[in-house]
């Protein structure tokens, strides 16, 4: 319950940073040209200091108050940059406060992997609030964008990061045996690992393919005539389909690679249909694929990690697989820029193609995953 509730906290601050910080930034007068800058800290972090983080955590044997620290972090950069209003001071204090907040998420998917390892629960349940907090911050800030002055948008992501940091000091201590310096060390194996590379190869690339939709689909949909009410449902399908999955979860019984391979097939058709431009009652439906492009891959690849990497190495491996995520997030979106501004739609295909490259990564290495216990990957 208490990690449940801190994954609904620390994702509502996504659901109100993601929809709302950029209105923000153009509230206090920054210009569009140091919003693009500003905007691309979040994904520059993830792939450099993000992995120092992570490393130092596990090195440490300290990933519950490596969490704790970089919520506490996270909520006093966040403090700072809203009392700032010109674009340096602005920039250089939001790269601090990343350096923090980019970590949070894969120490707490560790945090909750080793869990899951050591008191046998299911990750899909406790997941899932993160998905419905998202949906809550969205709409509540959505809400208040209606009643309260723009330039204070930015004190409801410092409570809910308050609100986090706060929340973290509730989560219970992990029994965690101090390793030997060589088992403390391992995660240069884990990158020897072809197995271990396999699974975070396949998933960024599967959890790539949707930059498209996120960074298009709203303005394709409006270029094509829908209401911001039928974009926002639309938009709505797709998390709902996914805390679905995530809630049912521990009544799956295949594979993890095959949950993963499903979803990247999924993934396949979903963006080839997609960029038929299809009318709005197909849209709805595909949409409902969210829960499989997006969820069933999440569950698969967090059950791979816990069957196939060392409990004490688990913060580096999160830390591994955010930042391939985020290296391949963001040389996509910006590849993907320039592709649909000269062919539109048609962008989706290129995003089936790497789903579809991840699907079979991922079925190629179905047989050594298959083969690899957990017993074997706990014991280093």
């Amino acid at each position: 319950m208490r990690l449940a509730l801190f994954y609904s906290v620390s994702f509502a601050i996504l659901g109100t940073h993601t929809p709302f910080f950029t209105v923000w930034l153009k509230a206090v007068g920054i210009e569009p040209a140091w919003i693009g800058i500003i905007g691309a800290v979040p994904a520059i972090t993830r792939f450099t200091t993000l992995l120092f983080v992570t490393g130092l955590a596990e090195r440490r044997q300290a990933v519950r108050a490596a969490l704790i620290l970089t919520a506490f972090g996270s909520a006093a950069g966040f403090a700072l940059v809203g009392t700032q209003h010109q674009p340096l001071p602005v920039l250089l204090l939001y790269i601090v406060t990343c350096c923090f907040w980019t970590p949070l998420l894969p120490l707490t998917d560790a945090y909750a992997l080793r869990g899951v390892a050591r008191y046998k629960l299911d990750y899909g349940p406790l997941r899932l609030w993160g998905s419905v907090a998202f949906i809550a911050g969205a709409l509540a800030c959505g809400l208040l964008v209606d009643v309260i002055d723009a330039r204070e948008l930015i004190w409801i992501i410092v409570a809910l990061a308050a609100l986090t940091a706060f929340t973290g000091l509730l989560l219970q201590p992990l029994d965690e045996a101090r390793r030997k310096s060589a088992a403390a060390h391992g995660g240069k194996r884990l990158l020897r690992d072809a197995s271990f590379l396999a699974i975070i190869a396949s998933a960024a690339l599967i959890q790539s393919s949707h930059i498209a939709y996120y960074t298009f689909a709203s303005i394709s949909w409006q270029a094509h005539g829908l209401g911001g009410l039928t974009i926002a449902g639309l938009w709505a399908l797709g998390v709902l389909a996914e805390i679905i999955v995530f809630a049912v979860s521990p009544r799956l019984s295949l594979h993890p690679s095959l949950l993963v391979v499903i979803g990247g097939l999924s993934a396949v058709a979903r963006w080839s249909i997609t960029a038929q431009e299809p009318p709005v009652a197909v849209l709805a439906i595909v949409q409902l694929g969210h829960g499989l492009t997006f969820g069933l891959t999440q569950v698969g690849v967090m059950n791979l990690l816990v069957h196939h990497v060392p409990t004490h190495q688990m913060a580096r491996g999160q830390g591994y697989y955010a930042a391939t995520c985020g290296l391949l997030s963001s040389t996509t979106s910006i590849i993907s820029g320039a592709i649909y501004a000269r062919h539109g739609e048609a962008l989706y295909y290129l995003m089936a193609a790497m789903a579809g490259t991840g699907a079979m990564l991922m079925w190629t290495a179905r047989r050594r995953l298959f083969a690899h216990p957990q017993s074997e990957a706990s014991g280093g």
